[in-house]
């Protein structure tokens, strides 16, 4: 007799979408070149009047 009626094999995959991973990039990128502009202008024009 088989006494594993209630074992339950599940084969997941872990999908992930290039879709999301390009959005996400571009909106990482995009944070890192609105922060490297404002150090720049900080440095270029507001650090030298002091």
């Amino acid at each position: 007799m088989n006494n594993d009626k209630n074992v339950e094999v599940r084969h997941e995959e872990k999908k992930s979408e290039p879709s999301l991973i390009g959005v996400a990039l571009i909106k990482y990128a995009t944070y890192l070149i609105i922060f490297f502009g404002i150090i720049w202008f900080v440095i270029r024009y507001i650090f030298p009047l002091f």
